[in-house]
């Protein structure tokens, strides 16, 4: 991705975002001389990267398979001091998938906060991380109900769907831009992420201009 598509986007996702109703923490919106000069302050915000995480899951295709996201709150896994628990803020805009994936560790719920419906394809996994063809459970609001693999869940905003460890999801703007939450178990997004496709999870950056605001992906390389 090139750093200016980059600067659009998080332009772009926080006008929506506020738009929503949703604020963002001031560090969201710090230059690289804030960085630099909350260094010390700021290290368990750079340590869990927290922040903005914009990716095209290294395909170069982001209109079609990318998202936006915006780490609140994480905690550290080898640390039992540390909160155990991470939120995340994302956009998934009209078609855009985020592809096929389970996690080993995080159980997460998945939140339509606002804007159109979220679309959620669902499947187990088999042992050599195939899609299975054995029904899935789904478990939204609280409410638990069996589906036939592939089972396609939509979520009018304010419903949600909690995904356990293992399970594959994929999941897209359906009829519209979504604001979606996540509320999970500490996120580790450097080990934890099995796709099904090989596909990467941080972009490939093409320094064309400045950076505005950091990735998370950015921390070591400007601070």
């Amino acid at each position: 991705m090139k750093r200016s598509q980059i600067n659009t986007i998080i332009n772009d996702a926080a006008k929506f975002m506020k738009s929503n109703g949703f604020n963002l923490p001031p560090y969201a919106f710090w230059t690289i001389d804030d960085w630099r000069a909350n260094k010390e302050s700021c290290k368990e915000i750079t340590s869990v990267m927290m922040g903005w995480d914009i990716t095209d899951y290294g395909l170069g295709r982001f209109n079609e398979c990318g998202l936006v996201l915006f780490t609140l709150r994480n905690g550290i896994p080898s640390d039992k001091t540390s909160k155990p628990y991470a939120e995340k803020i994302m956009i998934s805009r009209q078609n855009q998938i985020a592809p096929m994936h389970y996690h080993n560790n995080k159980v997460e719920d998945i939140i339509n906060r606002s804007g159109a419906t979220l679309a959620i394809e669902l499947y187990n996994h088999t042992p050599d991380n195939e899609l299975a063809d054995t029904d899935v459970t789904v478990n939204s609001d609280g409410r638990l109900y069996n589906r036939k693999a592939g089972h396609i869940v939509k979520l009018a905003p304010g419903e949600s769907i909690t995904l356990p460890q293992g399970q594959y999801h994929k999941f897209w703007g359906y009829g519209g831009d979504v604001l979606v939450g996540e509320v999970s178990t500490i996120n580790d997004d450097n080990t934890d992420n099995v796709f099904f496709e090989k596909v990467g999870r941080f972009p490939e950056i093409e320094e064309d201009e400045e950076p505005q605001y950091l990735l998370v992906c950015d921390y070591d390389k400007f601070i």
